[in-house]
């Protein structure tokens, strides 16, 4: 298990060694630092599923890239990259439920080069509890393809 402060525990598993490490290479983003930093031309990446976005809501703005297409799509050297993706040097900032996959996400990204990705701390449901800006469209926002 990870302590409170991110740190594996004496008990902690593979996974937990692994986030650890994910996060040392990088300053995470509170919520409300992440919708400032949004405000300045940062880029909100959500990965959740649709079926926690349509019970949860979703991030305004926040461009949804499932999980399993986010390197490819965020690469600006890949042809399956989004129109936004044009450079190395964008901030992305990676939201998940809780704020435990978008770790590795961020870590992943940043393996590709893209050094300015980040993620929330928390995730999605530390951003409701901070009383952020969320949306409930009739029909949540589909993933972004390449292109789109």
């Amino acid at each position: 298990m990870s302590t409170t402060t991110g740190e594996p525990s004496a008990r902690a598993t593979e996974v937990d060694r692994l986030l650890a490490q994910a996060r040392a290479g990088f300053q995470r983003l509170r919520p409300a630092e992440a919708w400032a930093a949004a405000g300045r031309g940062a880029k909100i990446v959500d990965t959740r599923p649709e079926h926690q976005r349509r019970a949860a809501g979703e991030v305004p703005g926040a461009i949804v890239i499932e999980r399993n297409h986010l390197e490819w799509r965020l690469d600006p050297t890949c042809e399956s990259r989004i129109p936004e993706a044009s450079s190395r040097h964008i901030q992305w900032i990676v939201i998940c439920a809780e704020g435990y996959s978008s770790s590795l996400a961020a870590a992943a990204l940043r393996e590709l080069g893209l050094h300015n990705a980040t993620d929330v701390v928390g995730g999605f449901d530390a951003w409701v509890e901070a009383g952020l800006p969320t949306v409930r469209p009739a029909r949540p926002t589909g993933p972004r393809g390449p292109g789109e």
